[in-house]
């Protein structure tokens, strides 16, 4: 691959070519077969009737022109492309009901924007319960210019997943009901490393090799490692990294590494690339779910491949290389003096519908019935008042170069990791770090919380990345630098816990917005064929923004003590309680007759009662 992309630019050199490279794809996306570990043939979602999907390979610089069509025929869909800024073309970012309408089967939309940055990404569906049906792949931008670049011979891209049998239609009802109030998350079937399992990759002896690493994962993170071989981390999530050593690392669902691997001169042996599943996500492990899998690194084709196996009692006492202590290569200093500064508390709970759901500060994100960014793009001056957004999108409005602080706080014993749309953030603090207690916390204890007045000194130059992993029961601070104009999602990248309602939104510069950009038509025609408002507030009131009546609402909470009806409920009983006591102590009282045969007589079936010995003694 790199010695294609070499001769593409020396093509372009040559022939005088100035301009980057436009990409265009055509992509029909339809329902296709496929058993990716062998043990189920299932239906995914292809592309152009293919599976798996294709990588997108381009270079800094280069635009992108996706015209996608929805051939499903029954489900909705769109496209994330995920850690990509989209500055200045927000409405390409792809969430469905927060910079467009989701696309109905038939309907067709464009994406087209220019990749200023350099890095490993992948897209991904943005729509319900979408990408775990299989519509994720990487997304690569090649960058000559790279401090490392001249330090290795080949390139590859190497994705980790789980994977469920089911369909995401029938998984998501049974997840969210009534019958699993404690929103325990579904078990994956299998897991999956570059689409398939325990794959050989040709290696030749003594070069040096960029893996492009991506957890593309509904839910569940993975460690890995690679046997005899030492890994130097240069990139996490598009940002280069000061060259640095690790042995094992650790990636949530979302997040991605690039690492530099050298080959040993001997083609004696061929060796493993162990990925194991994070069991402690898993509240129930099946029998035949495989934690373990490997993948070799093959030097000789008839050398042995050896399995390596790991005990779950063992796999949690892994410990990962801390993202928190790279350095990056641009040496960014910390942003300072944060404008504002946003505390949010997480928990999983179930609301009065009983079913489980997550909340930040109390909400969990409803959609609106009009696309955030429309309701930007419609609003005029009241764009800059939170309320607009309705209450249960947890709208918050900030300012342009704006330094925003989050600190984010865990009361759940499980970890979460959260995704920023359209930035790259700094990591500045998190409890606990990577190591022996990172999962220590039990749900009921006290939680960890963040004081300001009391922690250790942030780094200088922090860290970047667009995933960042919440420990259980712990928290962590983030900073980023308000910089992009946009509607920008934040949420925990476990689907499963999106759809609960983990997510807020970030409204950036809502006025420099409206000035710089145009929704396409063809979006706005998407909208048409959904039947979805494009103009108005989070209800769709086009005349009155600060009216929220009639926007989507999220289940109430349990209320605390007796409601209403509960108390008509409790005096009926009551009653209902009283009035059955009475008529018992009644008919005690009354004593208790028996039907007897008179003396002398032959009919045993004679109705004449009288009263035994006993019923007269108690009368006495």
């Amino acid at each position: 691959m790199r010695n294609y992309i070499a001769l593409l630019g020396a093509f372009q050199l040559f022939s005088g070519c100035c301009q980057a490279v436009t990409h265009t794809f055509d992509w029909n996306v339809t329902w296709v077969m496929a058993n990716p570990d062998g043990l189920a043939e299932r239906k995914v979602i292809g592309i152009n009737d293919q599976w798996p999907l294709p990588t997108v390979d381009v270079n800094k610089g280069d635009r992108v022109v996706v015209n996608m069509h929805n051939g499903l025929g029954d489900k909705t869909t769109s496209i994330h492309w995920h850690g990509m800024y989209q500055n200045g073309t927000n409405d390409m970012d792809g969430p469905s009901m927060v910079t467009q309408c989701p696309v109905l089967p038939g309907s067709s939309i464009t994406y087209n924007f220019t990749v200023n940055q350099n890095g490993t990404y992948w897209y991904h569906c943005h729509t319900d319960y979408c990408y775990p049906d299989g519509y994720r792949a990487p997304f690569i931008v090649h960058d000559e210019e790279s401090y490392f670049y001249d330090e290795y011979d080949e390139e590859m891209v190497l994705t980790m997943t789980d994977w469920y049998h089911d369909m995401t239609e029938d998984i998501g009802p049974d997840f969210m009901s009534l019958y699993n109030p404690t929103g325990a998350e579904p078990i994956p079937n299998s897991f999956l490393f570059n689409n398939s399992v325990s794959q050989s990759y040709p290696v030749e002896a003594g070069k040096t090799y960029l893996l492009r690493l991506i957890n593309i994962a509904t839910f569940v993170g993975q460690y890995f490692w690679i046997e005899d071989h030492q890994m130097r981390i240069v990139e996490i999530d598009g940002i280069y990294v000061d060259e640095t050593e690790a042995d094992i690392l650790y990636l949530s669902a979302a997040q991605r590494y690039s690492v530099l691997v050298t080959m040993k001169n001997s083609t004696e042996k061929n060796y493993g690339m162990v990925m194991v599943a994070d069991s402690s996500l898993l509240d129930l492990i099946t029998p035949d779910l495989l934690l373990n899998q490997t993948n070799w690194l093959e030097y000789n084709p008839s050398a042995p491949h050896n399995e390596i196996t790991m005990p779950v009692e063992e796999s949690s006492e892994l410990y990962p290389f801390d993202d928190m202590t790279l350095v990056p290569h641009d040496r960014v200093e910390l942003y300072k003096n944060p404008k504002q500064t946003i505390e949010l508390t997480l928990v999983m709970d179930n609301l009065d519908n009983g079913m489980g759901y997550g909340l930040l500060n109390d909400h969990s994100y409803t959609k609106p019935k009009v696309p955030t960014l429309y309701t930007v793009m419609s609003a005029g001056d009241l764009a800059t008042d939170a309320t607009v957004y309705g209450e249960y999108t947890q709208s918050v409005v900030l300012e342009k170069d704006d330094v925003v602080e989050i600190i984010l706080s865990n009361q759940d014993s499980g970890t979460h990791p959260f995704h920023l749309h359209g930035h790259a953030f700094q990591l500045l603090d998190r409890f606990p770090s990577y190591g022996e207690n990172f999962y220590d916390y039990d749900a009921g204890t006290e939680f960890a919380t963040f004081d300001p007045s009391n922690h250790t000194e942030f780094p200088v130059y922090p860290a970047r990345r667009d995933t960042f992993v919440l420990p259980p029961g712990g928290y962590y601070v983030i900073r980023f630098l308000a910089n992009n104009p946009g509607v920008w999602l934040f949420h925990c990248h476990i689907d499963w816990h999106m759809m609960q309602g983990l997510a807020m939104t970030f409204i950036e510069a809502p006025r420099e917005l409206q000035n710089n950009l145009v929704i396409p038509d063809n979006h706005i025609k998407v909208c048409e064929a959904a039947g979805v408002p494009y103009e108005g507030n989070a209800a769709a009131n086009t005349e009155d923004y600060l009216n929220l009546k009639g926007e989507n609402k999220p289940p109430g909470f349990i209320p605390d003590g007796f409601t209403a009806r509960g108390i008509v409920a409790l005096v009926f009983s009551c009653i209902c309680a009283i009035m059955g006591m009475v008529a018992i102590s009644i008919y005690g009282m009354s004593g208790l007759n028996s039907p007897v045969r008179r003396p002398g007589s032959d009919d045993n079936t004679s109705t004449e009662m009288e009263i035994t010995e006993t019923s007269r003694a108690y009368r006495d």
